[in-house]
């Protein structure tokens, strides 16, 4: 598993590992490239988050996503205080267990 730094540095390490797209979140879907992904049409291959030292709302996480179509990408989102309102069903794929 790799490990960053900053929300730059992992965007960074995942394009150089091949997900070279955005993809962007909608309440019920992720957007990319003109297409919409339901949260069956997509896994989460990594995610990286980060904390902000003095500022909550400096708290973003970073996932790598693997469409079912093949497309390879990176979705960058707040948590706590910054994120974005999502559907159960959304939130639930999105949300990060710790173990």
């Amino acid at each position: 598993m790799h490990t960053y730094d900053t929300v730059s540095a992992a965007t960074n390490g995942l394009r150089e590992r091949g997900y070279t797209l955005d993809f962007n979140l909608e309440e019920n879907c992720l957007i990319c490239s003109g297409n919409k992904y339901n949260p069956d049409n997509f896994e989460i291959v990594e995610i990286h988050r980060f904390e902000g030292m003095s500022d909550p709302g400096d708290s973003a996480i970073v996932y790598g996503i693997k469409s079912n179509d093949g497309k390879k990408g990176v979705l960058v989102n707040g948590y706590g205080i910054s994120a974005n309102p999502l559907t159960s069903e959304m939130a639930k794929k999105l949300s990060v267990h710790h173990e």
